[in-house]
């Protein structure tokens, strides 16, 4: 994938039957807005590009994966709110979801996420 736009997508992770729902937040408006102010995320949500993220007036500990330019996962945390997040060197991405999410999910160090965006899906669908 080369150039990444906000929108929604899909994220599969291996051994995973269950895709689950990513909303991408490619633009800096996007990104700055992440998950401040919710209450909650349904699936995850991407910042991209991204190297490392803050939860200062956040409402609820999240789950943080750092991944490379592939995909790959770097490094999983979980942060409280109010918290400033060190910077992984090798992030392009993060990922973000409800704490516990990540490890539910499968999502730990060396797998390779994927990830369809709603273009993708379209093309598959020759539309």
């Amino acid at each position: 994938m080369g150039k990444w736009r906000d929108g929604k997508a899909v994220l599969t992770i291996p051994g995973r039957d269950e895709p689950v729902e990513l909303r991408v937040a490619a633009s800096y408006r996007a990104r700055t807005r992440g998950l401040l102010g919710r209450d909650g995320v349904d699936g995850a949500i991407m910042l991209t590009p991204c190297g490392s993220v803050h939860t200062f007036r956040m409402r609820f500990t999240i789950d943080v994966a750092y991944l490379d330019k592939e995909l790959r996962v770097i490094a999983v945390t979980t942060m409280k709110p109010g918290r400033l997040g060190a910077p992984r060197l090798r992030s392009r991405h993060v990922l973000e979801s409800e704490a516990g999410a990540m490890e539910r999910w499968g999502v730990r160090p060396g797998v390779r996420l994927a990830i369809r965006t709603a273009e993708d899906l379209q093309d598959d669908q020759g539309l």
